[in-house]
């Protein structure tokens, strides 16, 4: 093992307590988990009516001038994957020598190309790399890597640099520009959506939390079929109250979506099998998120989780296994998107990440230590199928240091703002903390910039009523229902008067504003409609 790797305490297995500690760290999950969230005392509120509608010829003409329908599913590979055997350097020697007894023989792999192969383990994965569904990332990392699990992966969700703390995530900061009104006017879509995590750092934005998250498919399917609310104001500051407050408020938010996430999982279906539950944890969650894209749900991003990959003893059955259970469950998951030539596997891209990945030596446990660089594989039709990055340079192996990183995996984060989702650079520049990193060209698909998010609501504008005098037509639509506010707002932003605060269904709007009657004096002003977390805002004068 390297010795760089064995002076921070608890990195390495033969650490003892110290490892042991370094994986004991209190979370809400294990709150949830040893609680029940959705136990007896919940107040019940049954299923809740689905509302349907018929889209006008305006109703649709604004869906379609809307941002682009593409998706996001982060496959997280929780534990630090080790990349060398994920993708292996055919033919490498250097490989063999520094991993007599893991490395992964010739034997025992099927070609991505002459250069590059991956297990037999993962050969479920092959029709789609021949399809050009398939896309390797070699050698992931960053500068002055951390080697804790917990900083780490820290450090990946919020795409900060090593030595600086960011307490936001880059998808948090991300959502936080397209649901400006989160608060105000929360959507009854969740805009992010995790399984199998904890309120995850990655969605975090200064104002929310701007994913749901649900730490298994257990307490996911009694959402989807019930609502449920808990009170908050009466619990106090102790310990055990915040943490019962956090899991309450988790229940709260699960409340707000459950009636869109029932109409979308009811809706959809799942068209292929997939594995048992007990066989393969990661296929259930891809199952469930397969349902709610094929649903309509609308959400944009989604993530999910497969521990184990921290293989510090016996790693090469055990990382075999865990491959093959992502190999099958991507495999599957995409079969399912793509049933009866829905079309639904072009607009979804799903990427692979870690914390980090292992060091390129074996241990004396038959197993590998807390390294360096990974691999991120990407899926999705219309992909196409290749490698970016440079492998790991295996030549000269260092006895007390990997191979310097490739690719950043900032640069892999701008490239999806920028190309899959279509977002200017300055926005993703904003996002990623104005470091301006490089954008990996031919990556993905790149996307038209969308032109404005009509998918949610849309300020149609205003004009003089015909009949009426000194009345102002207002118009505005709203795609999907929830709360609307309409508001009146001086030059400098302040509000002076709300014209609606109330619940919405689908359609398209008029509101007559008098001034007279709302006691505001000629001059300019600006109105302002939010919702489904989102705000517009016009000029007007009267």
């Amino acid at each position: 093992m390297c010795e760089q790797h064995k002076k921070r305490l608890g990195a390495a297995l033969e650490h003892g307590e110290a490892h042991t500690n370094d994986h004991r760290k209190w979370s809400r999950r294990d709150f949830l988990t040893a609680t029940g969230l959705f136990g007896a005392g919940s107040f019940l509120l049954g299923n809740l009516p689905v509302k349907t509608f018929q889209p006008t010829p305006l109703m649709a003409a604004l869906s379609a001038a809307g941002g682009n329908d593409r998706m996001l599913v982060l496959i997280r590979l929780d534990g630090g994957n080790d990349g060398l055997n994920t993708v292996i350097q055919r033919g490498n020697s250097q490989y063999y020598n520094i991993r007599p007894n893991i490395g992964i023989k010739e034997n025992n792999m099927w070609a991505l190309s002459p250069q590059y192969g991956m297990p037999l383990s993962t050969n479920a994965l092959q029709p789609m790399w021949n399809n050009g569904m398939m896309k390797v990332i070699f050698n992931v990392g960053y500068p002055q890597p951390n080697l804790s699990h917990f900083r780490s992966y820290d450090i990946v969700a919020s795409a900060s640099d090593a030595d600086t703390v960011w307490e936001t995530g880059w998808l948090g900061r991300f959502l936080d520009t397209e649901y400006a009104a989160f608060v105000e006017s929360p959507p009854i879509v969740p805009p992010a959506l995790q399984i199998g995590l904890q309120n995850d750092l990655v969605f975090r934005s200064d104002q929310a939390n701007m994913s749901l998250a649900i730490s298994s498919p257990q307490e996911f399917y009694q959402i989807a079929q019930s609502g449920q609310l808990y009170e908050t104001a009466s619990l106090g500051n102790s310990l055990r109250e915040i943490e019962l407050a956090f899991i309450r408020n988790a229940a709260n938010s699960a409340f707000r979506y459950s009636g869109t996430i029932q109409q979308a999982y009811s809706k959809g279906k799942n068209d292929v099998a997939y594995p048992n539950s007990d066989d393969n944890p990661l296929a259930e969650q891809l199952a469930i998120v397969a349902r709610l894209i094929k649903g309509n749900l609308g959400t944009k991003i989604y993530m999910v989780e497969l521990s184990g990959f921290d293989t510090h003893a016996t790693q090469y059955n055990t990382h075999l296994q865990l491959l093959n259970q992502v190999a099958v469950a991507v495999k599957t998951f995409f079969d399912d998107l793509s049933h009866g030539n829905s079309g639904l596997e072009q607009k979804v891209l799903g990427m692979t990440f870690s914390e980090f990945g292992r060091t390129i030596f074996e241990n004396g446990s038959g197993g590998t230590d807390h390294g360096w660089g990974t691999h991120s594989l990407l899926f999705g039709g219309g992909l196409g199928n290749g490698f970016m990055g440079q492998y790991q340079d295996l030549s000269n192996p260092d006895p007390y240091s990997d191979p310097e990183f490739s690719v950043d995996f900032r640069s892999i984060y701008a490239t999806i703002l920028q190309d899959w989702f279509g977002n200017t650079p300055e926005l993703v520049n904003f996002v990623m903390g104005q470091q301006q990193f490089p954008i990996l060209n031919g990556l993905v698909p790149a996307a038209t910039p969308s032109l404005g998010d009509n998918d949610r609501c849309a300020l149609l504008g205003h004009n003089p009523h015909k009949t009426i005098a000194g009345t102002l037509e207002i118009k505005y639509a709203i795609m999907k229902e929830g709360p609307l506010r309409l508001q009146i707002l001086d030059k400098a932003g302040n509000v002076l008067r709300t014209l609606v605060d109330e619940y919405k269904t689908p359609g398209s709007y008029i509101f007559n504003f008098k001034a007279s009657d709302w006691f505001l004096p000629p001059g300019a002003y600006q109105y302002r409609l939010q919702s489904g977390g989102q705000a517009f805002r016009r000029e007007i004068r009267f």
